[in-house]
């Protein structure tokens, strides 16, 4: 089994397995840590995959409260439809009593020669030749310190003051630092990158915090690095939404995701 790029644990309940809250799964502020979205979706998708042995068709999450070092998250996995060559699953994940995170699924695979793509990988430059992008927060030990990002179209931090991005796009090669698979729930990590759009798209110093994920996936394969590709598709009343295919360094489009978030304005380093 591939190492995780997360401590996530088997109980000796097949359905149910539990993800110690480490600093470096953990975003924010210095002085109040929280899991990364993307973790938890991730965690789920595994914990789904292993207790199915069915890998992702597509899943969505939907993020309902924090998870801060050092609770547990209790994941329990249901799987009320098991066909012949698919599941429909749902995970729950929560700390005690507290639901943190609800997520939907169908896992499985089916004999077909059938294969296309109908999507055309961006033109960017390879990762080797992009600028990287440390975070703010990347010196502070948490997730961002654990994978690295070179800006292939955009612009990050500060960087971004008065220069919005006219079509809302952002392309981010990115890799974890360490050697780990990228594979559904690596890309589920990923996925929830989406926000990091906001601020090139805005031509300001934001972001925000995700209230969902919808990952859906279509073929993985070998590659050392991913370009994220993301367009934020609009941005109102306090809210975004965007979208983003994940891709190959070869071109092959392995997954998309989907987005909707709070949007907020970074005005200090400190801020959320």
């Amino acid at each position: 089994m591939d190492k995780l790029f997360f401590d996530l644990q088997s109980t000796h309940n097949p359905h149910r397995w539990y993800l110690p809250v480490e600093p470096r799964i953990c975003v924010g502020p210095p002085a109040s840590p929280f899991m990364f979205g993307g973790v938890g979706l991730a965690s789920a998708v595994a914990a789904m995959e292993r207790t199915s042995g069915r890998p992702l068709i597509w899943a969505t999450a939907q993020y309902l409260s924090f998870a801060k070092p050092p609770s547990v998250v209790d994941l329990d996995v249901w799987t009320p439809v098991q066909g012949k060559y698919n599941s429909q699953a749902r995970v729950i994940g929560h700390v005690d009593d507290k639901e943190i995170i609800t997520v939907n699924a169908a896992l499985g695979s089916r004999p077909s020669e059938l294969s296309g793509q109908w999507a055309d990988k961006p033109d960017a430059p390879p990762p080797e030749d992009c600028d990287a992008a440390d975070h703010w927060r990347a010196a502070e030990g948490g997730l961002h310190s654990r994978i690295e990002v070179r800006m292939a179209k955009g612009r990050y931090g500060l960087d971004r003051i008065g220069r919005p991005e006219a079509d809302g796009r952002t392309l981010l090669w990115v890799r974890p630092r360490e050697a780990i698979t990228i594979d559904s729930t690596m890309l589920a990590v990923f996925a929830d990158f989406v926000p990091q759009g906001i601020g090139n798209a805005l031509g300001q110093n934001a972001g925000g915090n995700s209230l969902d994920n919808t990952l859906r996936i279509i073929r993985i394969v070998p590659t050392d690095w991913v370009l994220c590709d993301i367009r934020i598709i609009g941005v109102h009343g306090g809210f975004g939404h965007g979208v983003m295919h994940l891709w190959s360094r070869d071109g092959t489009l392995m997954a998309t995701a989907s987005q909707s978030l709070i949007v907020r304005v970074r005005e200090r380093a400190e801020d959320r």
